[in-house]
């Protein structure tokens, strides 16, 4: 019985531990069938996420990342545009009145609404109800809606550090002006929208001319730097034993443990001057997919690259140091608050040692002066100079340089000893001394030398621009900007240096090498350029389409076509999504006008010249258009408004006086020939059309001095030469033909023209004999 006993014990323990293993069963399969649940959840989330990605709202952020939310509320990037009322307003709208250039404009309220009675767009006072406003600090700007899905920033804005209402910089009072509120130049869809909300798409219908811009927030929020959240949001809800394997938390973008340079182009979709190529997508792989970043143009940086108008940062910050060497925005920056991680020289003492930088021996600046605070030993005051733009608002040149008085001297450039208001008294010559003194003689090479020359088009440029792009040690934008000057030297030389230019690693140098390519109109070789149809970055692809399509008679099997095609095919989309800009319309006329559709490229052109006025490039081309079709008193309209508006554009002046000879209106041609050869006198084919007009109208030393002055230019050219040579014969000027002619000889004996002209003016001799 014993053992029976036993045995019974020991089946009752079989029978309990069966039975808690079948609970254990039951409550663990419950679960994990929970986890696999949630696995295909995840999986077919991603799937759906792929096709068409989901942006779920800060709300659904904050309470996993609180403390980033915090940091961000009442930022910049948190007010960058809000619904207009009460809690967001902080202009005067007390029914008070603004008076400017005679102009008075009216700020008031309506039934809760914001309004403001000012000049429209037909030159008449209207109201105006504000729906939104835009920005907060130091300055913030209200928007008004308009027709087409428009809106529009008013050029009137509320200083919030003086409390009073002023004009921007830009402000016109002009209403057919594109600067004047109504119009495309402050036009908030295509100008500013992108970069002040999130997961913007500015929808603008090129037929229709009309805009459906939408966003997901009106602001710039989590997900328009980390991308959509769905995924991310997907895993994170996922208990912990269910979450699958993923990269990177499962957010689209990456922001940590990345290359520096990947970091900051997250900022550089905003924080850049740019032309913008498409809505910004968080799956571009390339900066230039959506954007091309401005380059050191005159009329936005200075020749050595300091900050001349607003560039926003990223094209200053690629010229600097610490961009070569792998400084990023949040080194400085945090980047949910944007404001500086720390105060004063110890942000820069982070980075580098405080016993050689921060001290008298490196910038020989006392802290306290004459019993005030100096601002000579300040990091920021010395090496990164603010300049005011919209009026008010303080912005600090990221390039991060060394003050260059030496080159203010040469070029006019600021520097932040004379610029910054410390020694705004002294001359120029004065703080050269004492730089000298303190550092040495002997200053650095520096590229703006070069950019400054190049910009004046001055033959010595040359040799060194293209020096200057072939350098990889020089930042890509400074090489590309180099690149783009050498459209005014349209030699051999500038040539190869672009060819060479179209396999650079960098997209901005191969972009700006085909763009100056299609402005010189080489005869370009279609072998050279077509490879760039493949190109993997978007900006270089579409202008890689423009130039092979503007070559005549290329023959391409089936394949290349089909490449073709699709490129023409992108160009035209991007153009088209631009062409709410003088600049798309005008892009694209040139497309159609290289395909030989040239009814589409006029209407274009008109479209470019009816959003801008002032839109000369436009106007110029169409002019040249009208002038194929035999339409030439529409073509002189067009090259008068352009120098009524630019008188000092000297090829237009040049364009207008050969179209006018070409119309027999002489005495009008020579007046613009005339202008084109003092303003370009070193334009040697100018100064030998005005001769040859000049003699034609019998003006004969006047015409002998611009002959001469071309010849000068170009003593080997054959054409100037004979010019030379027919003007001294008519005027039976024998012995100075004989010279001549045997130059002709001499440089092409193998022509019949030169020994002509000789042995003609012998003949003239022997007749006198």
């Amino acid at each position: 019985m014993a053992t029976d006993f036993s045995t019974h014990q020991d089946l009752e323990k079989r029978w309990i531990l069966t039975g808690v293993a079948a609970i254990l069963v039951i409550v663990l399969i419950v679960p994990l069938a929970f986890f696999k649940s949630w696995q295909r959840i995840n999986q077919q989330a991603d799937q759906d996420i792929q096709k068409s990605p989901v942006f779920v709202g800060r709300e659904t952020c904050k309470d996993c990342h609180r403390n980033e939310y915090e940091k961000w509320q009442n930022s910049h990037h948190d007010r960058a545009m809000d619904i207009a009322d009460n809690s967001t307003v902080l202009g005067n709208f007390n029914d008070v009145t603004f008076i400017y250039n005679n102009i008075t404009t009216r700020f008031f309220k309506k039934k809760g609404a914001f309004f403001v009675n000012t000049i429209g767009q037909d030159g008449k006072y209207s109201d105006f109800q504000i729906t939104h406003t835009f920005g907060f600090y130091p300055l913030q700007q209200y928007l008004v809606p308009f027709d087409g899905g428009r809106m529009q920033c008013l050029s009137i804005a509320w200083d919030d550090i003086k409390k009073k209402w002023y004009a921007l910089p830009n402000h016109t009072d002009d209403h057919t002006d594109w600067l004047h509120w109504t119009r495309q130049g402050q036009n908030w869809n295509g100008m500013c929208a992108e970069c002040h909300s999130t997961n913007l798409k500015k929808g603008y219908d090129i037929k229709k001319d009309a805009f459906n811009t939408t966003w997901s927030e009106i602001d710039v929020s989590c997900e328009a730097c980390h991308g959509p959240g769905f995924g991310h949001v997907t895993w994170a809800e996922t208990p912990e034993m269910g979450r699958r394997e993923v990269d990177n938390f499962n957010l689209v973008v990456r922001t940590r443990d990345m290359a520096s340079k990947d970091f900051i182009q997250i900022c550089a979709r905003c924080h850049a001057r740019r032309a913008s190529i498409d809505d910004f997508s968080h799956d571009h792989k390339n900066i230039m997919d959506y954007m091309i970043p401005s380059l050191l143009t005159e009329n936005l940086y200075y020749a050595d690259g300091q900050i001349l108008e607003e560039v926003y940062v990223y094209g200053s910050f690629m010229q600097s140091k610490m961009f070569l060497n792998d400084v990023n925005c949040s080194d400085c920056h945090d980047v949910h608050s944007q404001k500086l991680k720390i105060q004063g020289n110890d942000l820069c003492l982070s980075c580098h040692r405080a016993d050689t930088y921060d001290t008298a021996d490196h910038h020989f600046h006392k802290k306290m002066y004459q019993g005030k605070e100096s601002k000579g030993d300040d990091c920021i005051q010395c090496h990164m100079p603010e300049s005011i733009y919209m009026g008010i608002d303080k912005r600090a040149d990221h390039s991060i340089r060394i003050p260059r008085p030496d080159l203010s001297q040469l070029h006019q450039t600021p520097n932040a000893c004379n610029a910054s208001g410390c020694h705004s008294d002294k001359p120029l010559e004065w703080t050269n001394d004492i730089m000298s003194k303190w550092y040495g003689k002997k200053k650095r090479p520096h590229f703006g030398e070069t950019i400054a020359l190049g910009r004046l088009g001055d033959v010595d440029a040359l040799k060194n621009l293209i020096s200057l792009s072939n350098d990889l040690l020089f930042p890509g934008i400074v090489r590309a900007t180099s690149l783009s000057l050498l459209s005014a030297y349209p030699v051999s030389d500038s040539f190869t240096a672009l060819e060479t230019a179209l396999s650079d690693p960098d997209a901005l140098v191969r972009q700006a090498a085909i763009t100056t390519i299609n402005l010189l109109r080489f005869d370009k070789d279609a072998a050279l350029i077509f490879p760039l149809l493949y190109d993997p970055v978007r900006a270089v692809r579409i202008q890689a389409a423009l130039g092979v399509a503007s070559i005549k008679n290329l023959k391409l099997t089936k394949e290349q076509k089909k490449v073709l095609d699709s490129a023409i095919k992108e160009y035209i989309s991007t153009m088209e999504y631009s062409g709410d800009f003088p600049s798309g319309r005008y892009n694209l006329a040139l497309m159609y006008h290289a395909l030989g559709q040239t009814d589409k490229a006029i209407e274009n052109y008109e479209q470019s010249i009816r959003i801008d006025n002032l839109f000369f490039p436009a106007k110029n081309n169409l002019a040249m258009l009208y002038n194929a079709k035999g339409k030439n008193d529409e073509a002189v309209k067009l090259f008068v408004q352009i120098l009524k508006d630019r008188p000092q554009m000297y090829d237009i002046a040049y364009s207008l006086g050969l179209l006018l000879v070409e119309e027999k209106r002489y005495d009008q041609a020579e007046i613009y020939l005339q202008k084109a050869a003092d303003g370009l006198p070193d334009r040697a084919r100018i100064q030998y059309n005005l001769g040859l007009l000049l003699q034609f109208q019998r003006k004969d030393k006047a015409a002998e001095k611009a002959l001469l002055k071309a010849l000068s230019l170009e003593p080997d050219n054959f054409d100037f030469l004979f010019a030379m040579a027919d003007h001294y014969l008519k005027k039976n000027q024998l012995g100075k033909t004989f010279l001549i002619a045997k130059k002709m000889i001499a440089l092409s004996p193998d022509n019949k023209l030169g020994h002509d002209i000789l042995q003609y003016a012998k003949a003239l001799e022997q007749q006198r004999k």
